[in-house]
């Protein structure tokens, strides 16, 4: 078995062989991160709406278990708390951005 040296490539050699793929320009990826970023916050609202008719259903004697009242509304919960989190942690990024030196 040849051993190669690593001095014959190059950091950028392995990127070039990709030619196929489209690079996406600074705007089409801010639209992509908006898009993405978008969709997330409307599952997470669509998870409250389902928890609250859930409940609402269950307060007016609907055909519907309580486990499944109580799954939704965890299910709720947790994708809140954890949209809360990225946003702190984006909020925190920012900060620590702001206060770097020019």
């Amino acid at each position: 078995m040849a051993i190669q040296s690593i001095y014959s490539h190059t950091p950028s050699s392995g990127i070039s062989k990709m030619g196929n793929e489209v690079k996406s320009t600074p705007y089409e990826a801010q639209q992509s991160f908006g898009t993405f970023l978008k969709d997330a916050i409307q599952e997470v609202n669509h998870k409250q709406v389902e928890s609250d008719k859930m409940t609402q259903k269950l307060v007016m004697g609907g055909d519907v278990e309580l486990h499944d009242v109580m799954i939704a509304a965890q299910k709720a919960s947790i994708a809140l708390n954890a949209t809360m989190e990225v946003r702190n942690k984006v909020v925190e990024a920012y900060q620590e951005i702001i206060r770097m030196p020019v």
